[in-house]
């Protein structure tokens, strides 16, 4: 009597050991009875009939999924290699279940293909400068078509996009093209305003003949600083006109 009974104690304990599940705060279970879809349970403690019930665990947190690097050809037929990270959670465990296969190797190619698909009716400039607009197109995409599965994308990030060696040198003398023309730019407005400067102050002295008395003897000052061994000496014009009229013709 007592070992048949030592066999059920331990029958019993070996049954309930199979029937008790803890899930996390984070976890969900997927419950099927018979085969059938019985329910989501979850956190906490749960209990499971023993032969009768199996579940499949479901994790909530946000997945970050690096999404290897893609040949692009874009619209104006540049091959360039992106890589991008997609982030995205499940929000409804029955669909991630029962929609899909494997939920995280299905978004996985869903994005690689999307990213192909997408940045290749992009230019190379847009595809550099319009991240933010090309980010926000491929999340759309994305989770529209994950949605059936539960699956719920947050945000997708181009991390680098590869260019090749010849293209990169190409843009490199296109920007120092772009920084000289800038410059010329620059220059030519600058001596536009210094001829406009020189104009107002040509018409300010023409008014009183004395400051360019003053303006001869500034600079006759400027050049005795400087100690040089060689002096030139400007005559100004004015003084010798008198002595020139009295000269015979």
């Amino acid at each position: 009597m007592f070992p048949s009974l030592g066999v059920l104690v331990l029958l019993a304990v070996v049954l309930l050991a199979n029937s008790v599940r803890v899930l996390r705060e984070y976890e969900r279970g997927v419950i099927f009875r018979l085969g059938r879809f019985s329910g989501v349970r979850g956190p906490g403690l749960i209990i499971l009939i023993p032969a009768l019930e199996k579940m499949a665990k479901v994790n909530l947190r946000t997945v970050v999924m690096d999404v290897p690097p893609q040949d692009i050809i874009t619209k104006d037929n540049v091959s360039v290699k992106v890589n991008a990270v997609i982030y995205f959670r499940i929000l409804r465990p029955e669909s991630a279940i029962l929609e899909v296969e494997d939920y995280y190797y299905a978004t996985s190619q869903l994005a690689q293909t999307t990213l192909r698909s997408i940045l290749g009716q992009f230019e190379l400039d847009d595809l550099l400068s319009n991240r933010e607009q090309i980010n926000d197109e491929l999340q759309s995409v994305i989770d529209k078509q994950t949605d059936p599965w539960g699956v719920k994308v947050s945000s997708v990030e181009m991390k680098h996009v590869d260019l090749p060696g010849e293209m990169q040198r190409a843009m490199a003398k296109q920007a120092e093209a772009e920084r000289e023309r800038r410059a010329k730019i620059i220059h030519a407005e600058g001596e536009m305003q210094s001829a406009e400067k020189l104009a107002e102050a040509s018409e300010i002295m023409s008014r009183n003949p004395v400051t360019i008395q003053l303006r001869y003897l500034q600079t006759l000052t400027e050049i005795a600083s400087e100690k040089n061994s060689t002096v030139v000496f400007p005559l100004p014009i004015d003084l010798i006109s008198k002595f020139m009229d009295r000269l015979p013709k």
